[in-house]
């Protein structure tokens, strides 16, 4: 009765696991690749992610990749999950929730040129500082 007990446990915490909303992953600096240049990732502030409906998880370089990526295959992003890092943390934020800065002195990965930020206050400070413009 024990090992029955188990083994339900087991197999719940399974189902739970496999239904549960993917989340972006940390990125391994060095080591992750681009899915759309795959150039190797070693700017983790400029890094993005992308989770289909399916749940799979791109990596990317720089935005204007992810972006690259989104148009070259709409019908697998679709429906897809997107997130920017949030660049004074780090921290990975859904790219519909941020604000973005592109161009002035900012120089990210791929040349795109733009950070993303959390707070719209910091993102409009940044772009003060770094001669950049505010973008939808």
């Amino acid at each position: 009765m024990k090992l029955f007990g188990k083994l339900l446990v087991a197999s719940s915490m399974i189902v739970l696991a496999a239904c549960s909303e993917s989340m972006p992953q940390e990125i391994a600096v060095g080591k992750d690749q681009c899915a759309n240049c795959k150039m190797t990732i070693s700017e983790p502030k400029y890094a993005t992610q992308l989770i289909t409906e399916k749940g799979r998880l791109y990596k990317f370089d720089d935005i204007s990749c992810m972006n690259d990526y989104e148009v070259s295959n709409t019908e697998s992003t679709g429906n897809a999950k997107t997130y920017v890092a949030d660049f004074p943390s780090g921290e990975f934020i859904e790219k519909t929730t941020a604000t973005f800065i592109k161009g002035g002195d900012i120089k990210s990965p791929m040349g795109g040129n733009t950070q993303a930020y959390k707070d719209k206050a910091a993102a409009e400070k940044a772009a003060t500082e770094l001669q950049a413009t505010l973008t939808p």
